[in-house]
């Protein structure tokens, strides 16, 4: 998330980042697109699936992966279980198809709530 960070924080310009060099266009000959495998980025899912859904879905779904990553980053949950938190999160919301703004931060709130306090079975 550094990066897309930092790209919001620069707009329009670019801050120089020596941990990723610049892609070279001039040097790429082709690009090879697969069919996504679901299974190995189940959280493509979750996202697609919210996305259609909509309503408060996609908020969940972001406030739910934001606390999802903090705790892997502070160790305190694994990888994969960043997916299980942000699929179990989404399966206990009530959506609401046409929110308000007010709506949409209470989704927030309790989507992180959960979350936080989510442990695996």
């Amino acid at each position: 998330m550094r990066l897309p960070i930092q790209y919001a924080l620069s707009y329009p310009q670019r801050w120089p980042n020596s941990e990723l060099p610049r892609l070279d266009w001039n040097k790429i000959h082709s690009l090879n697109f697969e069919p996504v495998d679901y299974d190995k980025f189940p959280c493509l899912k979750l996202a697609l699936d919210a996305g259609k859904s909509g309503g408060t879905y996609p908020a969940v779904l972001c406030a739910a992966d934001e606390v999802a990553v903090e705790l892997f980053l502070d160790r305190i949950i694994s990888f994969t279980d960043i997916a299980k938190i942000v699929q179990k999160t989404l399966e206990q919301h009530q959506n609401v198809v046409q929110p308000s703004l007010e709506e949409v931060l209470a989704a927030d709130r309790w989507a992180r709530e959960f979350a936080i306090n989510w442990r695996p079975e």
